[in-house]
Formats: structure tokens, C-alpha cells, sequence
């Protein structure tokens, strides 16, 4: 029940987010900025962004899979590749806290999107909801979503279901040319009633959920 329709391929999304030591913050970001080329020779990158407000010393990065034997072989090239492994991984860990991964499906309604230009910022916000999947909550939750998007003061880049991890979890990656003008968006949606009214329909299957705002670093192709 907690998964519900999906895509019609096999195609899933890791979402990796990492706590990064205080001091160690900009230490970790050069490192990615400067290696990252040796990760993403094995599979796609979607994004990499570090937390601005929400959360501090967090990164998130997205990675595109075809299926689960794709990222095993994925995983097990990564594990013998020594520049990998030297460069990156043996210097990086010490600078980690805490790592969390989840597996995700691209909602059937979305797909992948890119913002309309560069320099912007995005917003990650995740949404707990109630046990019971699409099924009991999918349809107000699109509805929700794509009031919103009708709004045009914001650029949808994914809706996620997750299938691994907590589950009934939904991320939705919006994308906004400023934190300012996402700010002025947003209070224009609130006194829209098409907005209220499908949030308000929305909010009965939410448990809780959590906003952050997202810089891509300078190697996230999402920029």
C-alpha cells in the first residue's frame, strides 16, 4: 500500500544526504567540486546542493539509476576504483557525520524537469504523509502540487515517491530565480483560493514536513 503507481520503467532516483562536520563544511564541498568527475564516470548525477536554510552543514545529491542490477555493478566499479576510492573517498569520510539514503520513483504525473535558466536557488520539501500510499492520498496531493505550479511564481524540477527509506514520503524539488522572489510567490499563493483550497484538502493526509533552500555546487549539473 505504500507504494502505489509509478513510472512504467524501471528507472529510480538515490537520494543521498550527508551531515558534514562544521569546520569541515567548505573543506567537503571543494573536495566534491574538484573530484566529483571521478563519480560521475560511473553514473548519472542529477544534482548536488548544500543546505542554506532549513538544516546547516547538509548536502543532498541525486543520483539516476536504469535499476537495481545497474546500480550494483554501479557500486561494485566505484568500490575498485582506486582514483575513486584515494582521491575522494579515504580523505572525505573523516569529514562526514552521518549519511542517509533513500530510493525513489519520479511520480507518474512529473517528469524530470531543469529550471529556466541558471543562478537560481531550490527548495527540497519533503512531506510525510499518512500510511496508505497514493491510494488514500496521491490525488489531493497532486492536486496541491499542481496549484502551485498553476500560481507561475514557481518551476516544478520533480516530485519523488520514496520505495526505500521512510516510506509514504514525497520530496518535491521546486526551483526559484531568488529566495526573495520566492518569498513574494509564496505569500501570493496563500491568498489564492485555488491554493487554499486544494492545500487545505491536502493537509488532512500530512503528517508533517520540512523546507530547505538548496545552492547547487559549482559540479551539479542542476544549477
Amino acid at each position: 500500500l505504500a507504494t502505489g503507481p509509478r513510472q512504467n520503467n524501471s528507472i529510480f532516483y538515490e537520494i543521498r544526504t550527508y551531515d558534514i562536520k562544521p569546520s569541515k563544511m567548505n573543506e567537503f564541498v571543494e573536495m566534491v567540486n574538484k573530484y566529483l568527475h571521478l563519480r560521475t564516470a560511473h553514473s548519472e548525477l542529477v544534482g548536488f546542493w548544500s543546505v542554506e536554510l532549513g538544516a546547516m552543514n547538509k548536502v543532498v545529491h541525486v543520483w539516476k539509476y536504469d535499476n537495481f542490477a545497474h546500480r550494483t555493478a554501479v557500486r561494485r566499479a566505484l568500490a575498485n576504483d582506486k582514483d575513486w576510492q584515494g582521491k575522494f573517498i579515504s580523505p572525505a569520510l573523516p569529514l562526514i557525520e552521518k549519511q542517509h539514503n533513500e530510493v525513489a520513483y519520479l511520480v507518474p504525473w512529473c517528469q524530470l524537469g531543469k529550471p529556466p535558466k541558471e543562478g537560481g536557488v531550490y527548495e527540497w520539501v519533503t512531506f510525510q504523509m499518512k500510511p496508505g500510499g497514493p491510494a488514500l492520498w496521491g490525488e489531493a496531493f497532486q492536486a496541491a502540487v499542481n496549484a502551485h505550479i498553476h500560481t507561475g511564481y514557481t518551476k516544478v524540477i520533480g516530485v519523488f515517491h520514496t520505495e526505500y527509506g521512510f516510506l509514504n514520503r514525497v520530496h518535491v524539488i521546486w526551483w526559484n530565480e531568488s529566495p526573495d522572489q520566492r518569498a513574494a510567490g509564496r505569500h501570493s499563493a496563500h491568498e489564492d483560493a485555488r491554493v487554499v483550497a486544494a492545500v487545505r484538502e491536502s493537509v488532512r493526509f500530512l503528517e508533517y514536513q520540512q523546507n530547505m533552500l538548496l545552492t547547487p555546487l559549482q559540479c551539479s549539473p542542476l544549477k
